[in-house]
């Protein structure tokens, strides 16, 4: 289309990449995407994602602009709904795109995001499943109603705008760590703890503190009622530890159309 970027959704499994951008060391799966876009369109292609997940973190939705490399727009006489089908066949497995459609020039995927949903994934059994392996955090402490009913209890004191500097990688570089909480929620289903949280974005390991804070209160070594003030303290020592990658999931981007 004349003028304008190819919008991608897709959906991937971690657990063998280096994170989504491209690095020096490491596959990624912004390098496969890149690799599958110079097949299809028989081009170098400018490949933005819609967020920088870490090593070994899925996703369920992520999104992507295609461009032809420095012109900001590409052309391709494949049809629209075709473009899935073409770039999956040069995709690996555990990599898939969902839909593809047509966005102005200047959309881009990062900035113009209204907000994104995470989830955390919690194997809560003593016994393993070989099925959760690499896609969930094992908790071998089987947590019950008052401890789930204790994290949501803490969930509620994370909504709104705060400054999330305690819940955050010590070493981040950012200009502000103020976000805004527009949800967060702790769900069990037999052996397995969710937890979901909505933002206008996330700072670097965020979600994962939030986690491992949420499991200290489930442990109650950590109170619902600290949560207010381990925010205000913005000291990264006072909340939880920091839960592995495995569990992690951008499991939604939400943008304005």
């Amino acid at each position: 289309m004349e003028n304008q970027k190819l919008f991608c959704t897709l959906s991937f499994v971690g657990t063998a990449y280096c994170g989504y951008q491209v690095q020096k060391v490491g596959v990624t799966v912004q390098q496969k995407l890149n690799e599958a876009a110079r097949a299809v369109f028989g081009t170098e292609c400018d490949i933005i994602g819609c967020s920088r997940t870490d090593s070994g973190v899925h996703a369920n939705m992520f999104c992507i602009t295609v461009s032809e490399r420095g012109q900001g727009y590409l052309k391709t006489s494949i049809p629209t709904e075709r473009i899935p089908l073409a770039l999956n066949a040069h995709l690996p497995r555990d990599i898939a795109i969902l839909s593809a459609s047509w966005v102005p020039k200047n959309f881009h995927p990062r900035y113009d995001v209204r907000h994104k949903e995470y989830r955390y994934l919690i194997w809560n059994s003593p016994i393993r499943d070989p099925f959760r392996e690499g896609l969930a955090h094992s908790y071998p402490h089987v947590l019950d109603a008052d401890a789930i009913a204790r994290m949501n209890l803490a969930c509620e004191a994370f909504l709104g705008e705060h400054d999330f500097a305690a819940f955050m990688a010590q070493g981040s570089k950012v200009t502000s760590t103020v976000r805004c909480i527009y949800g967060a929620k702790v769900t069990k289903n037999d052996n397995l703890i969710t937890f979901t949280v909505s933002a206008n974005g996330f700072l670097y390991n965020m979600v994962r503190i939030m986690a491992g804070t949420l499991i200290a209160v489930a442990e109650e070594k950590i109170s619902p009622s600290d949560i207010p003030e381990i925010l205000k303290s913005r000291d990264r020592s006072l909340a939880g530890s920091t839960l592995p990658a495995c569990g992690l999931y951008l499991n939604q981007v939400v943008y304005g159309f």
